[in-house]
């Protein structure tokens, strides 16, 4: 990276082995200058990538010497064999190798061997038939650290826009229910403090989109603007953040209104998610608030329908690399918050 870097390198879990995890994270590797990468190593199952990548890979025990190695070849973890692969075709022994390079990965994020974590795709079904309990990656990564799921945030972030679902993985009819006053309060909190210590935005401004068409309409269309929202806002206002809302959600994505907030809070998942994957499908950034350690994610999934044919995008894995490696800087170098 130009200027200054991450003093120790990223840690990218490779996800499923039969998805394109691994395919995306060895051709991240192999753009590294074109997009001036910072050091990084893949963690997982090296076959994985030796069997459909010709590519260098040099197989390492620990980080030191990763930095050195990456300029030359691709660094790998390499956790166990997870049997015969068949790209596409998810296995037990492929999801528990997702499994355990997650839990490395975290540990070597956790006492700061890595500046950060990079998770590649899992699938959540095949996660589940080996006994996992948790929504997604999200929640496991966030109960390692200590941290209670409603504390861990997720943002999507591209230039020019990053947005907040204040309720995520949950049915829209629940929404109304789980969409508190406290909840609002609570991930504003955290929105504006990761803003202030990732970004180096020194006063963040944050909007709010209503629940409701219109807002609400003042009542003619919904209560929750008036009841719920109105009071979050005033409370998270008076601590001192700048905050406006609720704003009608059909224009709030309109780059005249957007262009004023550092983050745009919304209600549930697909009023935050839609429209930003509209605009930006292929360079935006899951990362996770909340949490003491840096934690991003490319938006999408294991693509099982096209892994192993070549198909497969790295530019979303490339901007949570990079994304990563920027918020590992700021934290490490402290970085003066933005005027």
């Amino acid at each position: 990276m130009s200027g200054l870097s991450p003093r120790r390198p990223l840690a990218v879990t490779m996800g499923d082995p039969a998805g394109v995890g691994p395919e995306v994270a060895a051709h991240a590797w192999a753009l590294r200058r074109e997009h001036d990468l910072p050091p990084f190593v893949a963690i997982g199952d090296a076959a994985a990538i030796e069997s459909q990548w010709e590519g260098p890979v040099r197989r390492v025990s620990d980080m030191d010497g990763v930095a050195e190695i990456f300029h030359d070849a691709l660094p790998v973890l390499h956790l166990e064999e997870s049997g015969p692969l068949t790209l596409g075709q998810p296995t037990p022994a492929g999801a528990t190798c997702a499994l355990h390079a997650l839990e490395t990965g975290i540990g070597l994020t956790r006492t700061q061997a890595t500046s950060a974590l990079v998770t590649g795709p899992v699938s959540k079904h095949a996660l589940h038939g080996i006994g996992y309990t948790h929504p997604g990656q999200t929640e496991f990564i966030a109960e390692r650290c200590g941290v209670t799921a409603t504390n861990a945030v997720m943002m999507l972030a591209a230039p020019g826009l990053r947005v907040v679902p204040l309720t995520v993985h949950i049915p829209l009819a629940a929404v109304p229910e789980q969409l508190t006053a406290e909840i609002i309060v609570a991930k504003a909190r955290i929105v504006a403090r990761g803003l202030r210590r990732d970004f180096g935005i020194a006063s963040p401004r944050l909007a709010i989109a209503g629940l409701n068409p219109h807002a609400g309409e003042n009542g003619q269309l919904g209560s929750e603007e008036a009841e719920i929202m109105a009071p979050a806002i005033a409370q998270i206002a008076a601590e001192g953040i700048i905050i406006d809302g609720p704003l009608a959600a059909d224009s709030l994505f309109a780059p005249d209104v957007r262009k004023h907030y550092d983050a745009l809070l919304c209600g549930y998942h697909d009023q935050a998610l839609a429209p930003f994957k509209a605009l930006h499908f292929h360079d935006g950034v899951n990362l996770t608030l909340g949490l003491p350690i840096i934690r991003t994610s490319p938006d999408h999934g294991t693509a099982f329908n096209i892994a192993g044919s070549g198909r497969a995008d790295p530019g979303p894995t490339i901007a949570a690399i990079q994304l990563a490696g920027k918020l590992a800087t700021n934290r490490e170098h402290s970085v003066a918050p933005a005027k």
